[in-house]
Order: C-alpha cells, then sequence, then structure tokens
C-alpha cells in the first residue's frame, strides 16, 4: 500500500506541476512565436490560424470577453461538445474557481473562489438560463445542448445580479433563432462506463423562418445515463463488517431485526433517465423591435446515490429502500428589446415552476442511532400485535415491525421575475444601465421521515424491553417496561415531518454608468438599492411536538394543539412563533451593493483594471426549538452576510496566436451563516453566524496556437480562511434562548485561520489538441487533464475531523474525431485512469452522530463514448 501510495503520489505531484506550470510554458513558447512572427509574419498569416472570440452579455451589453473588466470564464459550445460536457457538474470541472457539492443530479450546488455557505435560505451563485434566474440550492441539471456558451463570472455581481449572486454568477446562453435561415441538426451518442452500464443520447434542433420577420427554433433530447454503483448485498454485515443485526439496545431476542437489502440489491443501480425540450420564437415586427417568447421544459428520473461508501467497497453500497428522485421543471419567458426615442429597452419576463420527488434509504440513520444505546433507539421498538400473549402490565408482544427508516419528499416550487432596463442613447458622453427587478417565489415542502407500517399500527404495542422512555415523544410507560400506545406516527407513516411554504419577495432598482476619462481609461460604476422579504409558516416536528398545547395551532379547529393523525390535507398543523400563530416567522431587509472598477486599454489587445465590488446574501428567521426535557427555546434570526471583492487583472492578446488573462483578489466575507442540528430536538436545527474569512487568490486562463496544435490551460489558486474565532451557539437555559456567542465562553468551533470547506486550494485544467487533415477530412486529437488539492469538508474543526478531507487528485481525459462536409464522428475516453477523485463527503445525518457511515461523491469513473452529427 506504501509503495502504491507513493506511486499515486509522484503521479499527482508530476501532473499538478504540469498543470501548474501551464501559463509559464505557454508564456514563453508565445514569447519565441511572436518574436519569430515579428520577424518574419508571413507564416503565421499564410497558415490562416489564429484564436476566435467569444461575444458576452455579462455586463448586460454584448462586447468581446477580452473586453470586460471582471474575472470570468466563458465556454462556447465547440469547447463544451469538445470536452463532452452535458451539465453543470462538467461544466463547473472545466471553471478553476468553481467547486460543487451534493449528492447527484439535481442535488448538487456551484460555489465561487472558496464561498462556501452552510446554511441560509439563499444561494451564493445566481444560476440564470438566459436573463431568467433559476437560483437556489439544487439547481436543476440542464442539458447543456443548442447553447451558445455558458458564461461564469467570479466575484460578487450584485449590482446587475441581485441577492443570489453574493460570490458569483453561472449564465447559460442559448442558440437565439435566426431570420430568414433553415437549419437543423442532430447528434447521437453511445457511451459506456468501465465497469459499469450503457448509455446514450439523441438531441435534435432546428431553426425554421416564417417569412422575414419570424423565425422559430425548437430543441429536444433523450438521454440515459448508466448505472456505475452496485447496491451490494449485505451477507449478514452491515457496513465496515459491523452485524447487520439491530438489537435495540438490549438483550430480548424479540427485539432484534436482521437487515437484509436482497429485494433491491442490484449492479449499476444509479441511472439516470431524461428527456425534454426548448421552443424560441423571434418576431421582429418593425425594425428596432424583437419580441422573443420561449417555453422550455426537462423531466429527469435518477435512481440510487452517486456516492459511495468505501467500507462496503470500491463504488459499492449497501441500501436497503428504493432511493430515486424524478425532478420535472418548466420555464416559460418573454423578452421584448426595443428602442424608446434613443434610449435602448429590455424587458425580460420569467415564470419557472418545478416538481420534486425524493424518496431516499435512510437505514444508515435508524443503524446509528441504534448503537447509541438505550435513550436513543427507543422510539424504534414498534410491535405489531400480531402474536401477543396476555394483557395489561403482563402483555408481551414478539413481532417487531421493520424499524429502518426511509425519507419521501415532494418539493412544489414556483418563481415569477420581471426585469425591466434601459441604456442611454449612444450620442451620450456616458453610457449607463439602470433599472428594475421584481421576483416572487413560493416553495412547498412536503418532508416524511418514516418507518413502514408506522402508520398502520394504532391499537397495536410498542415493547420497550426494560429500556427507559425517552422523552419527548409523549408515550406512556406501564409496569414492567411495556408501552401500550396508539401510533406515534404524525401523518401516514411519519414519525418526524417537515410542511412548511415559504414566500419570497424581492424588489431592486439599479444603475451601471460607464464613462471614458480618457481616450484609454474608463471608469464604471454600480449601485443596486434591495428590498427583501422572506416568510413560512408550517409544521415540523415528531408526535409531541403536534399535540404540543403551546407551540402548535390546529388551523381548522383554531386550538392550540393538533390531533394525531393529522388528515392529509396540506397546512393543518402549525408550529407557532408565540407571537403570530398563523406563522413560523418573517425576514425583512433592505441595503445595497455597489462597484467601482478603474479599467485601462494600453493596447487594443491589452487591458488592465482595478475591480471593487460589493455582493450580499439575504439574513433569515429562526423558529423556536424544543429541546426535550428543557423547554422551547427562542432562537434569533441570523443576520445576511456581506461580500467584498478586490481584484486586479488583466486580458492580454499577443499576436494572433496567445491570448493570457489573469486575475489577483482579496474577498471579504462577513457573517458567514451556518447551520447546526440542535442535540434534543429530534433533528431540527438553526442557522446563525460563524464570523468572518478573507480568501486571498490568483485565477489564469491561457491559450496558445502553434500552427496545428492549440495548448490551453486555465486554474485558481484561492487561500480561503476564517478571520477571527468561530464561536460555538450558546444555549441558556435561564432564559430559554439560543444565540451566538461572541465571546466563545460555550467553545470554540473552529479557529481563526482554519480553511473554509470544499474549496481546493488549487484546481486547474490543461488540454492540447492537435488538428490535422486526411486526405478530404479534417482530423483531431484532444489530451487534457484535470487537477485539484485536496479540500476540508465542514468548517467546524471536530466536524471535518471525523469527515477527514478530501484528497487531491488528477483526471485525464482523450478523445479524437474526423468530420467533413456536414457530418462528425468523435471518440473518447473520460477519466482515463479510472480514478476516485473525491468532490466531497456527506453524511445521511449529523456529522458527530452519522460520520460513521459517511459516502464520497466523486468525478465520474471511466467512461467510454462514440458520438456522430449532421448539421444542414
Amino acid at each position: 500500500m506504501i509503495a502504491e501510495f507513493s506511486k499515486r503520489s509522484r503521479r499527482v505531484i508530476a501532473l499538478s506541476a504540469a498543470t501548474f506550470l501551464t501559463p509559464f510554458a505557454l508564456v514563453g513558447a508565445a514569447h519565441a512565436a511572436d518574436t519569430d512572427a515579428a520577424a518574419d509574419p508571413a507564416p503565421a498569416a499564410a497558415d490562416g490560424a489564429g484564436l476566435g472570440d467569444i461575444v458576452v452579455t455579462a455586463t448586460r451589453r454584448s462586447e468581446s470577453v477580452q473586453k470586460v473588466p471582471i474575472s470570468m470564464q466563458a465556454l462556447s459550445m465547440e469547447k463544451m461538445a469538445e470536452r463532452n460536457v452535458k451539465g453543470m457538474s462538467d461544466f463547473a470541472l472545466l471553471m478553476p474557481s468553481v467547486s460543487f457539492a451534493g449528492l447527484g443530479p439535481g442535488r448538487q450546488t456551484a460555489y465561487f473562489r472558496g464561498i462556501v455557505p452552510a446554511g441560509g435560505t439563499y444561494a451564493s451563485v445566481g444560476y440564470y438560463l438566459d436573463d431568467i434566474p433559476i437560483t437556489g440550492t439544487g439547481v436543476p441539471d440542464i442539458f447543456v445542448y443548442d447553447m451558445e456558451r455558458v458564461e461564469g463570472l467570479s466575484g460578487p455581481q450584485g449590482t446587475l445580479y441581485g441577492a443570489g449572486s453574493l460570490a458569483g454568477t453561472i449564465r447559460m446562453i442559448t442558440n437565439k433563432p435566426k431570420l430568414g435561415k433553415f437549419e437543423w441538426g442532430y447528434d447521437t451518442e453511445g457511451n459506456k462506463y468501465g465497469k459499469g452500464a450503457f448509455g446514450g443520447q439523441i438531441a435534435t434542433y432546428a431553426n425554421i423562418p416564417f417569412g422575414d420577420k419570424i423565425a422559430a427554433r425548437v430543441m429536444g433530447f433523450y438521454r440515459k445515463e448508466g448505472g456505475y454503483v452496485d447496491n451490494t448485498p449485505n451477507n449478514g454485515k452491515f457496513n465496515n463488517g459491523k452485524s447487520s443485526t439491530l438489537n435495540l439496545g438490549d438483550n430480548n431476542p424479540a427485539t432484534s431485526y436482521t437487515l437484509n437489502n436482497a429485494a433491491i440489491a442490484k449492479k449499476d443501480y444509479n441511472p439516470v433517465y431524461m428527456y425534454g425540450g426548448r421552443l424560441q420564437v423571434l418576431w421582429e415586427p418593425t425594425p428596432g423591435w424583437q419580441i422573443t417568447p420561449q417555453l422550455a421544459a426537462q423531466s429527469q428520473t435518477a435512481y440510487g446515490y452517486f456516492g459511495y461508501d468505501p467500507r462496503v467497497g470500491d463504488l459499492q453500497v449497501h441500501d436497503y429502500d428504493l432511493t430515486r428522485r424524478q425532478d420535472a421543471w418548466y420555464q416559460g419567458a418573454l423578452s421584448v428589446h426595443g428602442h424608446i426615442g434613443d434610449f435602448d429597452m429590455v424587458s425580460s419576463t420569467g415564470y419557472f415552476g418545478r416538481k420534486v420527488h425524493l424518496q431516499n434509504d435512510y437505514t444508515y440513520y435508524t443503524v446509528t442511532y441504534d448503537s447509541f444505546g438505550p435513550g436513543y433507539e427507543n422510539y424504534l421498538q414498534f410491535f405489531s400485535k400480531d402474536g401477543c400473549t396476555g394483557s395489561g402490565a403482563s402483555l408481551k408482544c414478539n413481532k417487531l415491525i421493520n424499524p429502518t427508516q426511509y425519507f419521501e419528499g415532494w418539493t412544489y416550487s414556483e418563481k415569477f421575475t420581471q426585469e425591466l432596463r434601459f441604456a442611454t442613447p449612444k450620442s451620450w458622453p456616458f453610457d449607463a444601465s439602470f433599472g428594475g427587478f421584481y421576483q416572487w417565489q413560493k416553495t412547498e415542502n412536503n418532508n416524511y421521515y418514516g418507518i413502514h407500517g408506522l402508520g398502520n399500527i394504532a391499537g397495536y404495542t410498542m415493547a420497550g424491553g426494560g429500556d427507559s422512555n425517552p422523552a419527548g415523544f409523549g408515550i406512556p410507560t406501564s409496569a414492567g417496561g411495556t408501552m401500550v400506545v396508539g401510533s406515534p406516527a404524525v401523518k401516514g407513516d411519519g414519525f418526524y415531518i417537515n410542511e412548511n411554504n415559504q414566500y419570497t419577495h424581492d424588489a431592486a432598482l439599479f444603475l451601471e454608468a460607464h464613462y471614458n476619462i480618457a481616450p484609454k481609461l474608463k471608469v464604471t460604476g454600480g449601485v443596486r438599492y434591495f428590498w427583501t422579504d422572506y416568510w413560512t409558516t408550517g409544521f415540523a416536528g415528531v408526535a409531541a411536538s403536534a399535540r404540543n398545547t403551546t407551540t402548535t395551532k390546529n388551523m381548522l379547529t383554531g386550538a392550540m394543539g393538533c390531533t394525531l393523525p393529522l388528515p392529509t390535507e396540506r397546512l393543518t398543523c402549525r408550529n407557532t412563533n408565540m407571537l403570530d400563530p398563523n406563522e413560523i416567522g418573517r425576514y425583512k431587509e433592505q441595503g445595497e451593493t455597489h462597484k467601482i472598477v478603474v479599467d485601462y486599454q494600453l493596447t487594443p489587445s491589452k487591458l488592465l483594471y482595478a475591480n471593487y465590488s460589493t455582493g450580499f446574501r439575504p439574513g433569515g428567521y429562526n423558529r423556536p426549538l424544543r429541546v426535550s426535557k428543557v423547554g422551547v427555546f427562542a432562537v434569533d434570526p441570523f443576520k445576511s452576510e456581506t461580500l467584498t471583492n478586490y481584484e486586479l487583472g488583466f486580458k492580454t492578446q499577443w499576436g494572433s496566436n496567445f491570448r493570457l488573462n489573469g486575475a489577483l483578489y482579496m474577498e471579504e466575507w462577513n457573517n458567514i451563516q451556518y447551520s447546526v442540528v440542535v442535540a434534543g430536538t429530534q433533528g431540527a436545527g438553526m442557522t446563525g453566524n460563524a464570523g468572518k474569512a478573507k480568501v486571498y487568490g490568483i485565477e489564469y486562463d491561457a491559450e496558445l496556437k502553434l500552427g496545428k496544435v492549440t495548448i490551453t490551460g486555465s486554474g485558481a489558486y484561492n487561500r480561503a480562511r476564517l478571520d477571527g474565532n468561530f464561536c460555538n451557539f450558546k444555549a441558556n437555559t435561564a432564559t430559554l434562548t439560543i444565540a451566538a456567542d461572541p465571546t466563545c465562553s460555550s467553545g470554540v468551533a473552529a479557529a481563526s485561520g482554519t480553511r473554509l470547506p470544499r474549496q481546493p486550494e488549487f484546481k486547474g485544467n490543461t488540454s492540447v489538441r492537435y488538428d490535422t487533415e486526411i486526405g478530404n477530412f479534417k482530423a483531431y486529437l484532444l489530451g487534457s487533464i484535470l487537477y485539484q488539492t485536496n479540500a476540508t469538508q465542514d468548517l467546524k474543526y471536530s466536524n471535518n475531523l471525523l469527515l477527514g478531507n478530501t484528497a487531491g487528485f488528477a483526471t485525464m481525459d482523450f478523445s479524437a474525431g474526423i468530420k467533413k462536409d456536414n457530418w462528425a464522428f468523435d471518440i473518447y475516453i473520460q477519466n482515463a485512469f479510472d480514478g476516485r477523485g473525491a468532490l466531497t463527503t456527506n453524511t445521511f445525518c449529523s456529522i458527530d452522530f452519522c460520520s460513521g457511515s459517511s459516502r464520497s461523491f466523486t468525478v465520474r469513473p471511466q467512461v467510454f463514448g462514440i458520438k456522430f452529427g449532421q448539421k444542414f
């Protein structure tokens, strides 16, 4: 093993060095090439080869990416097709400043520059489909096809993109309809994971003109991704060799239950099925006006887990219940672009709807709590009345129902957005964009942590096996440790349920102006005033929470305390905030964010800039927490986060064949939002503020074209650390309050200087492409490497110690292809050496309880593929 580790370490170090040194090698090569070109420019001109340009709209106006004075990356559709990008997890790997965490398709969240919140109600990264925000935690896995480009904007983008863009913004820009031109094409693919299953996809698009003023563009696709994680039989053992028999805290054989997953054990059990499409219409009723309605929709069904348990085996897990996620969304949008006098006007209206049905195995949660002995596991000891003998205090029952938990949830979300912006006439001595933004969104959550059959044991018995009954569940104890009760289910089979509606209203006014102080010197100033209003109503808790006549209200009768089981209607029982029985809580905030940029166009191809910008993420309300044996605690609201960015950068092109861009930055992050699970609250938690942090970083991207060889490289180094101690939150049993503890009298959760989680300190990628001609065919060969260093997994020191850091890794991809006329054929292999590059580690419950059953979420394993497409 030592030899293997040493060999792997040498390989990683070598690959890391190659990746990091790429821009320096490119500079040297470019200098030589530039010198040669200066001495004799004829060969370069004869070759006809040069670097392409990408036009972006990051600043809400079209301009070359080389002219935008912010650090950003733009991936063209050609580049994404070359690297086999199909969704966010693919293009995020190609953006060095971006990291992401999650549990699989549609359950991933992106982060920029180490700004990785672990709590709160807003995302830290804006996510846009064209001009319409679909920002949230766990954004939909949009299929990347018939796209013009993807833009990744690093740093706060609050001036133009608002509250969800604290740390950065990702924009997916679709191809738009073209007037007067018919075109269509299709692309097919077949692939297979090295040791996993087959998959494939077919996608097509068409651009159809209707006269000279109307055109439509339509896209549709179907995709199946094969599975690669095996749900293996437990063979009498659970996890790392431990017995799979739950003893429920005593020696009574009648209170034992042996886990068995034979019914659902399956090889390659995590396939994904997707289909969807997009329809856009462009209408130019009169010169200078464009009206573009759009409708996009997608459905995705993902089975199984996309992480694995190293204790079970490579790409293996032990699951005992169905895990499946069905995710369907649609977006309607209307863009109107025209002129009012000499002012340019754009109106963007969007409506986004999403429905997610998630089923999740939660057996590890049961086993974890069973291992703690008396006081934790009793609520799992539910017996059927079948086989019972005796009565009263002498009643004995020996048929234990399956005590393992599962999760089932339905989430319905909808979002309406409207933005109206104007640009000043081109004849003015300065140019400015100004306007207003409004957003309304609602999310309905219906989450059930259940035990199969729990809702059907009313009138049955629950045997304690001699253990003491844990407080807080409202179950009376009779003589001999035997409890005769009805069902403890809150609704259906749900032992703990969460039903709530969350509402958010956001409004903003913004202005961004540009003025040329001198012919080559420009200053940009921007400001955004915002108003946000968040409130939530609903219920969260166990049976005792619902029955409580102080903290819950029956919305059907108006009485305090709810009768169980709850009816099938949603939100009939609500927690109160002890101020207004109709609401859990409300949070309002208003403020502003701003930026100042100075850029100097040294030459037409060389830009220097200094950028100062701020971003924000609103705070929120914490509901009161009922702590067993203690009482109901009031919890302070958590404050809004702010991020201040100081950045120096350059964008340069040298001759026709070399480009080098870079940025040096420092970011100050204040009031970090962090969520914790509070002991004794049956899994309920709160969000507080964990202090402040600083990030020092460097980003670069470079491209060099030497005849038929093109070398590209990009990378980012982020030193992200706490700037001050993160204190444990403090519970005051005298006043029944939980709040931040600035003096750290309750202990230090993480000391000043602790790394921020989830972000590798260095992440980079390099590719080398060789283009040639074979007869009448154009051909290419491509090799690329992705490398990132290790990353911590939680801000709190003790939690991260339990999880451990994810190790640094490197993966390599290769592809080749030929094309002629209107068709192209490609073959590829990704993660060629089948490495297990871990991106994140996650647990089923609180880390301090469930770290022993954590799972590792990695880059995709080795996959082979062939592609064929035509364009007409």
